[in-house]
């Protein structure tokens, strides 16, 4: 006799104890299972992991079968393991529609952090995310560049309570809205601001734009600790940063000084992710040093011609669509941001404090 298969209800409790195995939470806490249903001897289960780009399906999928096959061994089992997106909607305070926002920084220039801030938004967006891209690095704006975006920015003006307001509309390419003091003036002009000028121009970029709905807003932040990096915190709770360096010992001093200055704002970390590794510049260096202050390592991208080839044509875009020796390594860098922020919000579930220095 073919043993009768558990209600909906019994399956549902058994799938939601089933420990994630990359967040070690249950699927439940996870908010995760989203339905269980029978079709005959088919159990068909719905999953909704946190964050895009899920790195463990095939063994999250191999667990939820193990454990219904253990109470229904003749029934067959289908498992589709789907993302729903969720936040710490940091952006409320300077009024935006954003889930989570990801600064990418670095403690020098030189070390491709615009293309990893590139990647990065791009990639998410790859994995089926809703994403803006905001290009703070004021004085080297190179984001339009690199995501071939070109244009200046519509005003359009919008009534609300009987007052008016303006509103910047982001360039849109391939999918991505783009915001940069880039569109606003000529390629070869030199930005010439002081502090106050800054800070008006970046709280614009975030108040007045409209960005929509959007799960991921990725600011590219300038090299150091300047000025910007100080607004941003200031402006706004960020969910977290992610530390762009190179392998050798001296881009490494520097990185930690941006993790510093992240800190002392009360940003948390993310992780770090070693760019341009290879023969060049070394391996390893940055593993290493996140190994030391206890940080995650997001992975290493590697010093290959491709990646400056589509960042010179402005097809960063493309590193996503097409089969080339990056794309691994940099949809390897966003699945672990992305599932960085997830564990961050199961740790610490509100927003961190910022102080105004």
């Amino acid at each position: 006799m073919t043993a009768e298969i558990p209600s909906n209800d019994h399956l549902s409790r058994l799938v939601g104890n089933i420990i994630d195995p990359e967040l070690g939470r249950p699927l439940s806490q996870l908010q995760a299972v989203e339905s269980v249903s029978q079709d005959g001897t088919t159990i068909r289960v719905k999953l909704a992991m946190p964050c895009p780009g899920y790195p463990g399906s095939d063994r999250l999928i191999a667990e939820t079968n193990r454990a219904l096959q253990a109470v229904a061994p003749n029934a067959q089992v289908e498992v589709e393991v789907g993302t729903h997106i969720r936040g710490k909607n940091t952006g409320g305070s300077v009024g935006l529609k954003v889930k989570n926002v990801i600064a990418v920084g670095s403690g020098k220039g030189g070390v491709g952090k615009s293309t990893i801030a590139a990647s990065l938004a791009l990639g998410l967006m790859h994995y089926g995310a809703n994403v803006g891209l905001l290009d703070a690095d004021v004085y080297g704006p190179s984001i339009p560049h690199l995501v071939g975006a070109s244009g200046q920015p519509e005003i359009r003006q919008q009534q609300h309570e009987g007052q008016v307001y303006e509103r910047l509309i982001p360039i849109e390419v391939d999918g991505l809205k783009v915001m940069s003091i880039g569109f606003m003036v000529k390629e070869d002009q030199a930005v010439i601001w002081r502090g106050p000028m800054l800070h008006k121009a970046l709280t614009q970029f975030l108040k007045q734009t409209e960005w929509g709905d959007l799960d991921y807003l990725v600011i590219d932040m300038p090299p150091g600790t300047g000025d910007v990096a100080l607004t941003l915190s200031q402006l706004m709770s960020i969910t977290g940063a992610v530390v762009v360096c190179t392998p050798q010992k001296v881009a490494l001093l520097d990185a930690v000084k941006a993790i510093t200055m992240m800190r002392t704002v009360n940003i948390p970390i993310l992780g770090v992710v070693e760019n341009m590794s290879g023969e060049l510049f070394g391996r390893g260096g940055a593993r290493a040093k996140a190994a030391e202050l206890g940080i995650p390592f997001l992975g290493e991208v590697p010093s290959h011609p491709v990646i400056r080839e589509r960042g010179d044509e402005g097809r960063m875009a493309s590193l996503f669509r097409d089969d080339n020796p990056a794309k691994q390594a940099l949809l390897g860098v966003c699945s672990q941001t992305a599932l960085q922020i997830a564990r961050q919000l199961l740790d610490a579930p509100k927003g961190p404090t910022l102080e105004i220095l």
